[in-house]
């Protein structure tokens, strides 16, 4: 990507002028931003391009992470958050499978 040099220091050059401008305002742009993406990803997986795409998507997720403040350990805890969910019920069906109910004995001895 082209770099512009600016008095604060080095900007995208789409982006340059970005950092005077209202939080609202540069929200507004990042949607639009993302809406482009998303119209380049279907593109590329419409024209078979699958890895591409993939790389397309990652710049999606990150700048929906940006959009809705979200750092990446909260990320990496929701994705963990299924597998510690599988890791404890398969420990219980382990659990459940060694435990045999004990049962009443069949028969009495009487004297």
């Amino acid at each position: 990507m082209r770099e512009t040099t600016r008095s604060t220091g080095y900007f995208p050059l789409g982006l340059a002028g970005m950092e005077k401008t209202p939080v609202t305002e540069l929200e507004k742009q990042l949607h639009s931003i993302l809406s482009t993406l998303e119209t380049c990803r279907a593109a590329l997986v419409a024209s078979d391009s699958r890895e591409t795409a993939h790389l397309v998507s990652i710049a999606i997720l990150e700048l929906r992470m940006k959009l809705n403040r979200i750092t990446e350990a909260e990320l990496q805890a929701l994705c963990d958050a299924p597998l510690l969910a599988d890791a404890r019920a398969a420990g219980a069906q382990d659990r459940e499978s060694h435990y045999v109910p004990r049962q009443r004995p069949l028969l009495t001895v009487v004297k």
